[in-house]
């Protein structure tokens, strides 16, 4: 597995850090973890093809990490790309056809795409979920962020594993998601000193990757505040593995 961080900020604006999405490959198969403002243009300056997206999964239905569900649908419309697209899937917590409903009701049919081409899975959000793939699989779980907030933990073929948080408050099922991850991406929102419900701070992250025994953990999704601290400082408080902070568009290989 290899993986592009196209975004390590958040809804606050930052001339270096987009909004959240990162670009997972799995053999041939190309994962997008959320779609925040902006991913379109983050993969192009990437030099990879939003059309070759053969799956969107969506961690929740913040803005910050689903706004470019608009361009995407609106430039797959294209008629160029709309000839040799290919179906792709959409993995989202339950509610999302409802959210989709909402969504597209401002722009009519503009965002209508043809029913062959997109399939969508909605999964439980009270529970963990295990759905199979043919080059991988993916282990949903409940987080601590929104009601609908889930992670996910992608297994490739060779058993190597990445956990990918979403937003989340400290909670035990990211802990147990977690759990001997080879790659574990998990959100540092706000310094210690100012830490607040829903998000981490940089060391619960680091206790989160400990307690879980994860191989090498990425932090990202900073807010300003966070960007004004030690980040790598305030995390080695409790986590002395192998340690990555996100920039974007660094390009990352899972072993």
């Amino acid at each position: 597995m290899k993986l592009i961080i196209l975004g390590s900020g958040t809804s606050i604006p930052h001339p270096e850090r987009a909004s959240p999405s990162i670009a997972l490959f799995i053999d041939d198969q190309f994962l997008l973890l959320d779609i925040g403002p902006g991913t379109l243009r983050q993969l192009a300056i990437a030099g990879l093809q939003f059309e070759n997206i053969d799956y969107i999964c969506i961690s929740h239905f913040h803005p910050d990490h689903t706004a470019d569900l608009i361009h995407f649908f609106f430039a797959t419309r294209y008629p160029p790309i709309l000839s040799k697209r290919k179906p792709f899937t959409i993995l989202a917590p339950k509610g999302f056809n409802h959210f989709l409903t909402l969504l597209k009701r401002p722009y009519g049919n503009w965002l209508d795409l043809p029913d062959r081409l997109m399939r969508i899975e909605e999964l439980t959000i009270g529970e963990k979920e295990r759905k199979e793939f043919d080059k991988f699989k993916i282990t949903s779980a409940p987080l601590n962020h929104t009601t609908q907030s889930i992670g996910f933990r992608i297994e490739d073929s060779s058993g190597k594993t990445i956990v990918y948080s979403g937003d989340t408050g400290y909670c035990e099922q990211i802990v147990n998601l977690a759990r001997d991850a080879d790659f574990l991406i998990l959100e540092s929102s706000f310094p210690d000193e100012k830490g607040i419900q829903g998000h981490l701070t940089p060391s619960q992250a680091g206790d989160i990757a400990t307690r879980s025994k994860a191989k090498r953990l990425l932090l990202t999704h900073f807010y300003p505040e966070c960007l004004k601290v030690d980040i790598e400082a305030q995390c080695r408080k409790t986590y002395k593995g192998e340690l990555i902070l996100a920039t974007d568009l660094i390009s990352l290989s899972v072993r």
